[in-house]
């Protein structure tokens, strides 16, 4: 099972989303009958942001000067019984242009679970690894917009 805990940090979001926090829990909900065989709850941070605090994050966390879409934070500390998995953020300006070819909410579940991917240990440095990830992106995607 999973807990999304939500933060908002650009206004512009709820332009899109009237009540996002209801939407992610609505999100969480549908996930958690996807994944109905964990009981343990894994929760992580949804950072709803903007450009601007992406590239400053991009550039603290991984020496890069731009913005992106999506970056992920996993808890590098594994305390006992801790089932954090870290925080994820969410660039509001990437997911609106994006938007413009399919739905926004349909591109910011696609970012978020990206990014829940990273927390739980899957990357895309190789291309067996992106198969491997995008796949699962596609699995669970389907599963909360059927």
């Amino acid at each position: 099972m999973i807990k999304i805990h939500v933060v908002i940090d650009s206004p512009r979001w709820k332009n899109k989303i009237k009540n996002i926090k209801n939407y992610f829990k609505i999100k969480q909900c549908k996930f958690n009958t996807y994944l109905n065989s964990s009981k343990t709850i894994k929760e992580f941070t949804v950072l709803l942001t903007n450009n601007s605090k992406m590239k400053s994050l991009n550039n603290k966390f991984r020496g890069i000067n731009k913005t992106t879409d999506v970056l992920s934070f996993p808890l590098k500390t594994k305390l006992k019984n801790n089932n954090y998995l870290g925080d994820i953020a969410i660039s509001y300006e990437i997911v609106n242009k994006r938007s413009k070819k399919t739905l926004f909410d349909h591109e910011l579940d696609k970012m978020w679970i990206h990014g829940y991917l990273h927390l739980n240990g899957y990357d895309h440095v190789k291309n067996i690894d992106f198969k491997k990830m995008c796949k699962k992106e596609n699995l669970i995607f389907k599963q909360l917009n059927f």
